[in-house]
């Protein structure tokens, strides 16, 4: 069930509001919830406009990419979905958003990390968020999607198990972070940058993610298919968003699969 915006959280948006009064956003508050990912979903079922937001202090069952699941602790992260109802260049949302959280995050805290093919959100080689992103209907006019962001503001926000691979706000910058600050600033970034790719501003966007992604030239890759292994080193991505890779037998396009990335 929707709760009331924590004062914080309301006095956040409401300084959002007055900073940009072309923004409409419709932000519902959930103290815990199994995923935001089906709560904008639903909504977008039932006709809810661009900018419908859910964000939780908790998700019991929230997840990544390829079904994994993204732990969300209470009070250690930033989870929250966004509708998005995009009706050009759709292949780039999921790079265009990830221009937008990077921006956010450096305007909340002034750590600037990097982006790493195709949605995570990187400080050297670890982890600090992750973007996903679920189309429903696309090309009509009933065309949505979901974009979720899990971003780690505390070390309690991955198990230990992944640590090894995961980071922190805290962790990088030696000092907590307003949540509802950081919350915002990504809120109006990510808004910011799906329109401009909506109203055709895909070069800008293109360059801003190959300034922001270094691993996607010159770092060797693996992956396995249904025609075996491969591996190869990238060379950046076309304008189609797909992540260019040179093997032995040649320029290969990748626009789907699970990489692993042999970072130093």
């Amino acid at each position: 069930m929707r709760q009331r915006l924590p004062t914080g959280l309301e006095a956040a948006l409401v300084r959002l509001a007055a900073r940009r009064p072309d923004r409409a956003f419709d932000v519902r508050w959930f103290d815990s919830v199994p995923s935001t990912m089906d709560l904008v979903a639903d909504a977008a079922a039932s006709g809810a406009s661009a900018g419908y937001v859910a964000l939780a202090d908790q998700q019991t069952a929230g997840r990544g990419r390829r079904g994994r699941t993204w732990c969300s602790p209470p009070g250690a992260g930033l989870y929250f979905s966004y509708l998005a109802r995009p009706t050009r260049h759709l292949e780039l949302v999921t790079l265009a958003a990830g221009v937008g959280v990077l921006n956010g995050i450096a305007e909340a805290t002034g750590l600037r990390p990097h982006l790493k093919w195709p949605n995570d959100v990187l400080v050297g080689p670890r982890k600090l968020a992750g973007l996903l992103a679920e189309g429903a209907h696309l090309g009509s006019v009933a065309g949505a999607v979901t974009i979720g962001v899990g971003l780690n503001v505390e070390p309690a926000a991955y198990p230990p198990e992944v640590a090894h691979r995961a980071t922190s706000l805290r962790a990088e910058l030696g000092r907590g972070a307003s949540r509802d600050e950081l919350f915002t600033a990504v809120l109006e970034h990510l808004a910011d940058v799906l329109d401009r790719l909506e109203s055709g501003e895909v070069d800008g966007i293109l360059q801003a993610w190959r300034a922001a992604s270094p691993s996607a030239v010159g770092t060797l890759v693996t992956w396995t298919d249904t025609g075996g292994e491969h591996r190869g080193v990238t060379e950046g991505i076309d304008d189609s968003g797909a992540l260019l890779v040179r093997t032995q037998s040649g320029l290969e396009r990748v626009i789907a699969g699970e990489l692993a990335w042999h970072l130093s």
